[in-house]
C-alpha cells in the first residue's frame, strides 16, 4: 500500500514547476491531492495526468493565495471533498524585479502579497484544525535566496528570508503539539520562471522532481521525526 493512502494534501502554487511535481509525487504515494493556483486550465491538466496514472484522487481549485477569502474557500472545499487537510504545501511564489534602485514598488508589493502573505494565509487557515487533531504537516517553500542576497535579489531575498523566519518560529511554537513544519530551500531549478537565469547558468540545474522528492522524504518520516530544514542545491 502507498504510504500516504488516506491522507490529504493541499499544494498551493501547483499550476506548474515545483508545485506540480510535488502534487504528482504526493499522489504517487497515495495521497488525495488538491492543486491550487490562479491558472485553472493548468491545474486541470495536472489533475488529468494524476487521474490517468491511477495513483490517487486529485482536485483543482482556482485560488489567489494573496486573498485570504480565496484560501479559506480552498480549505472548505477540500474538507467537503476529503474530510480534513493532513499536509499543506505553501509553494506559491513570485520572483520579480528586486533591485532597490529600480524602485519597482508594484513588483515588490506583489512579491510580498504572494511570497509572504500567501504563506501566512495558508497557515492561518489550516493550522487550527491541525492543532486540534494534534496531527499535520506544513511545508513552506523558501529558496537559497533566503540565505544569500545578491545585488539583483534584494526584495525577493527579503521575502524568502521571511518565509524561513516564519517556518523557524512556527516550528518552535508547535513543539509537542504533533504538528510538524518543514522549510524547503531550493537552489536553481529548471522551471519556466528561471528561463532567463538559466541562459547564463554554468551548472546542471535541479529538476522539479528533485524538490518534490525532498518534500516526500520529510512527510514520510515517523510522526515523532520533524525535518525542519532541507536545502537542495546543484552540485
Amino acid at each position: 500500500m502507498a504510504k500516504l493512502t488516506g491522507k490529504t494534501a493541499i499544494v498551493i502554487g501547483a499550476s506548474s514547476g515545483i508545485g506540480a511535481s510535488i502534487a504528482k509525487h504526493l499522489s504517487d504515494e497515495g495521497a488525495n491531492v488538491v492543486l491550487a493556483a490562479r491558472r485553472k486550465e493548468n491545474l486541470d491538466a495536472h489533475v488529468q495526468d494524476i487521474h490517468s496514472a491511477g495513483k490517487g484522487n486529485a482536485l483543482a481549485i482556482a485560488t489567489d493565495v494573496s486573498v485570504l477569502a480565496d484560501v479559506q474557500k480552498l480549505a472548505e472545499r477540500t474538507k467537503e471533498e476529503f474530510g480534513q487537510v493532513d499536509i499543506l504545501v505553501n509553494n506559491a511564489g513570485l520572483m520579480l524585479s528586486s533591485k532597490m534602485i529600480d524602485g519597482e514598488m508594484a513588483d515588490w508589493e506583489q512579491m510580498i502579497d504572494v511570497n509572504i502573505k500567501g504563506v501566512l494565509h495558508g497557515i492561518n487557515t489550516i493550522l487550527p484544525d491541525m492543532i486540534q487533531r494534534a496531527s499535520g504537516h506544513i511545508i513552506n517553500t523558501s529558496s537559497v535566496s533566503g540565505f544569500e542576497v545578491t545585488k539583483s535579489s534584494t526584495v525577493y531575498s527579503a521575502t524568502k528570508f521571511a518565509v524561513r523566519a516564519i517556518s523557524q518560529g512556527l516550528e518552535k511554537e508547535l513543539a509537542r503539539t504533533g504538528v510538524r513544519v518543514t522549510n524547503i530551500s531550493p537552489g536553481m531549478v529548471e522551471t519556466e520562471r528561471n528561463e532567463a537565469s538559466l541562459a547564463s547558468y554554468d551548472r546542471k540545474p535541479l529538476q522539479t522532481d528533485d524538490i518534490a522528492r525532498a518534500v516526500v522524504y520529510a512527510v514520510l518520516q515517523p510522526d515523532y521525526v520533524n525535518v525542519n530544514e532541507i536545502t537542495v542545491r546543484p552540485v
